[in-house]
């Protein structure tokens, strides 16, 4: 008996010993501030325009400040090349552009608490693009950091905690601006969410500069400034299947995007109030993602990253049929802390899987651009449908219908990773982010 509760105390925390590491608990504070300006944005923001008595076409058209982040790989090679003048030879090149990045956000932040959309919306807009713009630009360091910090086996561990920091962002921001915007206003609620846009910069000055990170040659001239946009897509499209691989990419989570960025507007519109968004989207929400990632790193070890990939899919696929249900049924706080519940359980599964994937297809000389260039093409195609066609969908056909739409269209992505899985494609394709290190990301479970 003593054996079998040593051994499996001895299993625990053998489990659990890889999240404790350096740089996977570094990924955890790079993801809080990864998640600050998104939820703002796609979430907050939403809401905020919602109770203003903005129309749902203007409210889905804000979905299009999102899609800022979708063309963050054209500026992300300047940020892979360049270096921050004296900070960089002080700090290294990543942290400098950690903390610019963080100034950069928090400026933004201000500015979207200034404006009123009860008045105009045009310094909305104003600030919603100089947000995205800035929060876009904090991820492409936040993930190049990310990346280089982990060893191969460390990915999904990594993924997962950045995933645990994504949510830790979004729920902090989420319950913050509420919070403070139920009682002295929208300002006050945006201003209040500025420090946890800073977690990132303060826990990479105990971290260091990530060792497997590639000096950048500089940039002296037009030909050197060409070469840093040019080379990591050359590099990324010479491998075998490279087109496969981006349009797996590009479609495998349109379902997923189009469901959870309309998902305030339908509480509203189903006349939850601020409290029971709170507990119900917000607090639950939050508990079933950290489930779901729990879960997710034992399927990552037990299955290994491809299958786990596959399962996750699945997964969220099948969550965007309870937003269905949740429409049908209407004012129901148990509907809507189920359909949350299973939605961001199947995010955290498939945010440890599929972020891993996606990290593991870098080179490591060109991680910033080629993580920038991946993680845009997977949510661009969701957001600018989003943007331009979610609003008058749902008009023309209801919530129920939308959400049944948006269950259909996650089934593409589902198909193309099966045939990858089934050719050998995954293992080829894989970059050196996933083979340079301590172990491979291409190993079964």
């Amino acid at each position: 008996m003593t054996s079998m509760a040593d051994a499996g105390t001895g299993g625990f925390w053998s489990g659990v010993r890889p999240y404790l590491e350096r740089a996977p608990l570094t990924a955890l504070f790079l993801g809080i501030s990864s998640g600050t300006p998104f939820t703002l944005l796609a979430a907050t923001l939403t809401n905020r325009l919602a109770e203003a008595g903005i129309d749902k076409k203007s409210v889905s058209a804000f979905a299009l400040a999102l899609l800022i982040y979708s063309f963050k790989w054209l500026w992300a090679p300047l940020i892979d090349r360049l270096r921050i003048p004296f900070l960089s030879n002080a700090i290294g090149q990543r942290r400098s552009w950690l903390w610019v990045a963080a100034f950069a956000a928090g400026a933004a932040i201000v500015v979207m608490g200034a404006a009123d959309p009860g008045e105009s919306l045009r310094p909305v807009v104003i600030g919603a693009l100089l947000l995205g713009f800035a929060g876009a630009s904090f991820d492409i360091v936040i993930d190049a950091y990310r990346i280089e910090t982990l060893e191969p086996r460390q990915l999904g561990v990594g993924s997962g905690m950045s995933q645990y920091g994504w949510r830790l962002g979004a729920f902090f921001t989420a319950s913050v601006a509420l919070a403070v915007a139920n009682v002295w206003g929208w300002h006050w609620g945006y201003w209040a969410c500025i420090p946890f846009a800073f977690a990132a910069p303060i826990a990479a000055i105990f971290m260091g500069e990530p060792e497997r990170h590639s000096p950048p040659a500089p940039v002296r001239s037009i030909a050197g400034l060409l070469d840093a946009f040019w080379r990591p897509l050359a590099d990324f499209f010479r491998r075998e299947g490279a087109l496969i691989v981006l349009l797996f990419v590009l479609v495998h989570k349109i379902g997923d995007t189009l469901a959870n960025l309309m998902i305030r507007d339908l509480l509203v519109e189903l006349g939850f109030t601020k409290t029971e968004i709170l507990q119900g989207d917000v607090w639950v929400g939050f508990l079933a993602l950290l489930f779901g990632i729990f879960v997710g790193g034992i399927l990552y070890a037990r299955v290994g990253m491809k299958r786990a990939v596959m399962i996750s899919l699945v997964l969220m696929a099948v969550s965007n049929l309870s937003f269905a249900g949740l429409a049908a049924m209407g004012h129901s706080f148990w509907m809507l802390a189920w359909t949350i519940g299973f939605e961001n359980f199947a995010s955290g599964v498939g945010g440890v899987a599929v972020v891993a994937y996606l990290s593991a297809l870098c080179n490591l000389r060109f991680t910033a651009s080629q993580f920038a260039l991946l993680s845009a093409a997977a949510a661009i195609a969701g957001r600018f449908l989003t943007g331009t066609t979610a609003g008058g969908l749902i008009e023309a056909v209801g919530y129920v219908d939308f959400y049944l739409i948006t269950t259909a269209a996650a089934v593409p992505g589902i198909v193309i990773y099966w045939l990858m899985l089934r050719s050998g494609l995954i293992d080829r394709s894989i970059g050196s982010a996933g083979t340079a290190g301590e172990g491979d990301a291409r190993a079964e479970g």
